[in-house]
């Protein structure tokens, strides 16, 4: 399956985690994922921003309907939403959800390296 992403998009959130000291960018979740400091912070693909920003902001951001739930096999991805990239309007709209995902990131897990 041929990898899709919005490479504008992908370019705003590189520049706006390039003052993190520990950025890693690999293909997941059928994205662009950007890692910040050894954890999955945010994702871009052709048409949302895949968001980790912790459980309890989830449900805030869901009650304000600026967002919809992150589901896998069935089930619910507490810490992940998407975010339609076509409901980002503009610089501080985007700038807002990047905080949300570094605010969560160092209470974020780390997934179990594969050896």
């Amino acid at each position: 399956m041929k990898r899709v992403i919005n490479e504008e998009m992908a370019n705003q959130v590189r520049e706006l985690l390039v003052d993190e000291p520990d950025v890693e960018e690999k293909t997941m979740f059928s994205g662009h994922c950007f890692l910040v400091n050894g954890k999955m912070c945010v994702c871009v693909n052709q048409e949302d921003l895949l968001c980790r920003i912790g459980h309890d902001r989830v449900v805030a951001e869901l009650e304000k309907g600026t967002c919809r739930q992150m589901v896998m096999n069935g089930r619910a991805a507490k810490d992940f939403v998407y975010v339609a990239l076509a409901d980002i309007n503009g610089l501080k709209a985007l700038i807002y959800w990047i905080d949300l995902c570094l605010q969560f990131n160092p209470m974020a897990k780390a997934s179990k390296k594969k050896m």
